[in-house]
Order: structure tokens, then sequence, then C-alpha cells
């Protein structure tokens, strides 16, 4: 009979599931692709959510760590989690040039060369350059022409021309970096640099978009200020045709229209243009939202915008992407929400149901009887539930936009980590396969 004993759970979510056994790789994705690095979260401190990644790297093929740093920057579309990925893989063991290349892919912004060297002296201040940093910081400095280098010079701790100093960088062009060691890049014409001098507002907003210079998320992010300074809502209007929409979050467009909600109806252009062309997905579908209390957490600290309302957009984009489905949402309890679209379905979604405890096994089943005719169904989550989900009928996912270390899927269901829209491709090509 020693054989035949009850096996026992050995980790739970915080609210108390029996969470099944990952592998080291597994449980990186779970902690890396919705991060917003160091932040607290409902149950978990961001210190601890850090040290944890650090710590997962050690036990990991260089090549997976490389895959899930280069698909976090690329498709999750982070910043810091990458660069610490880099710099956890420096610490333990790897040494090789193969670090420096990972370094110069992930660098795609030139405020990063900085912000790498801030968090790898921010635990150990004055810690020596490795050789491969130094390889792979030389090498993505020059990525950048005088505008990038000229926007991203700021007063911070680590200077691009510190950084271009202490990797001693070849530069493809010795002019431009003779500029930015004497500090002469011409002055680029920014939104924050021409308000920073004194500019007028309406003025400042209305040249960059006649100039077609204004970056597709700074102009969400300052919709409320053009707004507010009676910039042209023409102007505006007719902006929003030409922004450039891609790698934009889901819930970057929610939280434009908190602030402008009388464009409600030009942002849920924008979105729909950032997933135009995508493929369909065929059979009938059953949306799953998870709306418990640790859900109603804002993203990151300065974030206007809870982790219920990013799945709530992620939800939005599956209602346009599934050819039959239907929108559920749940608590302590689980209920089929009105078939609206876009922004109306948001507003439906959080006027249904009060944030309490999360019980996702019955939600799962009060699914099933209510839609059994569903051939997929998809949950967005964050995982921590008192129960957990039976196997599904024909094909389950979730989508686990947590950070936690314990879930409550896998096995029969397929978990996919992160908010982008990037996800939907991947169910696509995995159903294909």
């Amino acid at each position: 009979m020693k054989t035949n004993t009850a096996v026992k759970a050995t980790r739970f979510t915080h609210e108390g599931a029996a969470s099944p056994n990952i592998n080291k790789l597994q449980e990186l994705r779970r902690s890396v692709m919705a991060a917003m690095l160091w932040e607290d979260t409902f149950y978990e401190g961001g210190d601890a959510a850090g040290k944890r990644v650090a710590d997962l790297v050690k036990g990991i093929p260089f090549k997976d760590v490389a895959a899930v740093a280069v698909e976090a920057r690329e498709k999750f579309n982070l910043r810091h989690v990458p660069l610490w990925l880099t710099i956890a893989l420096l610490r333990n063991r790897h040494n090789g040039r193969e670090v420096g290349d990972l370094i110069f892919n992930v660098i795609q912004r030139a405020d990063e060369p900085g912000e790498l060297l801030a968090m790898y002296w921010k635990d150990q201040p004055n810690a020596p350059l490795t050789k491969q940093m130094k390889y792979g910081l030389g090498r993505a400095l020059k990525k950048f022409d005088e505008y990038q280098l000229a926007k991203y010079n700021r007063d911070c701790a680590v200077k691009l021309r510190d950084v271009m100093f202490l990797v001693h960088s070849r530069p493809v062009k010795p002019e431009l970096f003779k500029k930015l060691a004497d500090d002469e890049l011409e002055t680029p014409e920014t939104w924050e640099v021409m308000l920073s001098k004194g500019a007028d507002k309406k003025a400042v907003f209305e040249h960059l978009m006649l100039q077609k210079n204004l970056g597709g998320l700074a102009f969400l992010r300052n919709l409320r200020g053009m707004l507010e300074a009676k910039v042209d809502e023409d102007l505006i209007r007719a902006y929003s045709e030409v922004a450039n929409v891609s790698r934009i979050l889901p819930f970057r467009y929610l939280s434009a229209a908190k602030y402008a909600p009388r464009l409600e109806d030009m942002l849920e252009a924008m979105m729909y243009r950032s997933i135009a062309g995508m493929e369909m997905l065929g059979g009938k579908t059953a949306i799953l939202i998870d709306h418990s209390r640790s859900m109603e957490q804002n993203v990151s600290q300065k974030s206007e915008i809870t982790r219920f309302e990013a799945a709530a957009a992620l939800a939005v984009l599956a209602r346009e992407l599934c050819d039959g489905v239907r929108i559920f949402t749940f608590s302590g309890r689980c209920i089929e929400v009105p078939p609206r679209r876009g922004f109306a379905m948001v507003q439906a979604v959080k006027s249904v149901i009060n944030p309490v405890s999360t019980l996702l096994g019955k939600a799962v089943r009060h699914v099933y009887s209510e839609f059994p005719e569903c051939e997929r169904i998809i949950v967005i989550t964050d995982e921590q539930s008192q129960d957990r989900p039976p196997q599904p009928q024909g094909r389950g996912y979730i989508i686990n936009v947590g950070t936690y270390q314990n879930g409550i899927a896998y096995g029969p269901w397929l978990t996919i980590n992160g908010w982008s829209e990037a996800i939907f491709d991947y169910v696509r090509e995995y159903e294909k396969a």
C-alpha cells in the first residue's frame, strides 16, 4: 500500500487553490510577461518578484532566457524586465559574447543603455563592467541617430555620454559621438522640449501634428492636455487616422478614453486599426474575465488602469477576432455580459458584478452549463483563485495577466502569460499546428 497514497499539493495560490508543479522556464514566463519590474502587486512586493526572476535564471539554459527577454521586449513591449534578465545572466554564469548580443537586441530606445547601467549598479554600486556588457552597449549606441540620442540625453544618474565613455564605443559617425561628448547635440523638436522652453501648449501640439511628428503613444497620453489647451478637435481626429498605432497595448486606448470621453469613437477606431488584418478565430468561443478584488489593483504606480481594465481591453479585442463569441465575467459568481462592442463592453463588464473573491472553477462550470456548444474558452485572470478549473471541453486557454509564482492552470489548459494582442496570434498558430 506504500504506493497507493494520495498526492498532496505542495504549491498554492494566494487564495488557497492547489497549484500544479511547473518547470523553471514556465515559472519565469509567469513572472515576466505581465511584469512592471519592482512594482508592488495585490499579493506580492515588487522586490520579491524581482529577486524571484533573478533566482529563476540560474536554473534555465541561456537560449531559453534570451528568448523570453526578446519576446518580452518585442511582443509584449516591456522595457525593464528584458534588461533585468540580461543582468541576471551576467551575474550568474554567462560570460560569452552571446550576452552582449542579447543586450544589443533588447535595447531598442536610446534611454535604455543608461537604464541598464542604473539597474546594474542598483544593488551593487560601482561594480565593474564586464567585457560582454561593454560589447553589447557599444553596439547598441550605434543604433541611434542624432535625434534619438538628443531626445533621451537627459539629466539623470547615468547619462548617455557616460555610457559612451565607459564602453569606449567605436562610432560609425565620429562627429555624432563628438557632439554627444561635448553636449552639442541638436535639440530635438519634441513636445517635452518645446513645452519646457515655455512654448504655448496649443501651438506646440498643433505644429507637431501638422508636421506628423507626434508618436502614437505620445498622442494618446496627451489627449487630455490637448483638449484643455483647446487644440482644434478636427485636427486631433484627422491625426488619429495617420498616427502610428503599432506596439501600443490595448489598455492604452481605454486609459485615454477616461480623460477624453467625447473622443471614444475615435479611440475605438484607432484600437481597431491596430488589429486590422489579423486573422479571425473560427468556431464558438467563450471569453471569461476575472473581476476579483486582486484584479482591481492598478497595473503600476503611475498607471491609471487596473489589471481588470487591461483584461477587459483584451476581451474587447477577442470580441472582434472571434466569429461566435459570448462574454462572461466572474468573481464569487459568474454572469454573462450583454453582447456589446468596444468601450461599451468594458462598461458592461464593470457594471454587472462586484469584485470579491475568486472562484474560477465554479465560473468555468457555469459557462459550460450556459454555453455547452462552445469549442474554445479563453479565461483572462491573474490565476489567484480559491478553486481550480475543471478540464476544458474542447480548447481551454488561461491568459495570465498577473506575475505571481503559483497559478491554477497548465495540464489540459494552455497558459499564455501577458496582455499583448500577440496572444491571439499565438492561439491561432497553436490551433493551426
